[in-house]
């Protein structure tokens, strides 16, 4: 027979091969659309954006969250040909509120990707003489 117990804030149930061998009785509830607090990606079914989607990395509820909003919502509702040329402006005052936050914005400028890529080539050298040696040894 299975029993409970709680430790702390945790509650532990111990079932038996028993208890797993009788079938389910739970009922499965149907999803509702139009649950605010359901998960359903990037877009929710009616088209809105769903800025809870953690696919967001949080950028909707951060310092710059309202500019973030106002450029990718233009950018998603774009109906322009070069989709988001019409949110320069949106994406220009997102850039500029995140240059003011560069703790929580980092951004690496092309120097610095350059300098991470030179010492990744620098370091593939070392490991060449290696295998080299261990070829000819064997």
């Amino acid at each position: 027979m299975s029993y409970c117990r709680q430790e702390g804030k945790d509650r532990i149930i111990f079932a038996t091969k028993e208890d797993h061998e009788t079938p389910s009785s739970a009922e499965l509830v149907a999803d509702d659309p139009d649950d605010p607090y359901e998960e359903h990606g990037l877009i929710l079914p009616n088209g809105d954006i769903n800025w809870n989607c953690p696919c967001l990395g949080g950028m909707a509820s951060g310092p710059c969250g309202e500019q973030f909003k106002s450029a990718f919502s233009c950018f998603h509702y774009s109906t322009e040909e070069i989709k988001g040329s019409d949110c320069v402006d949106q994406f220009r005052a997102m850039q500029e509120c995140m240059q003011k936050y560069p703790d929580l914005y980092p951004q690496e400028d092309e120097n610095e990707e350059k300098e991470k890529s030179s010492k990744d080539l620098e370091a593939t050298p070392m490991e060449a003489p290696v295998a080299k040696e261990q070829k000819g040894s064997s």
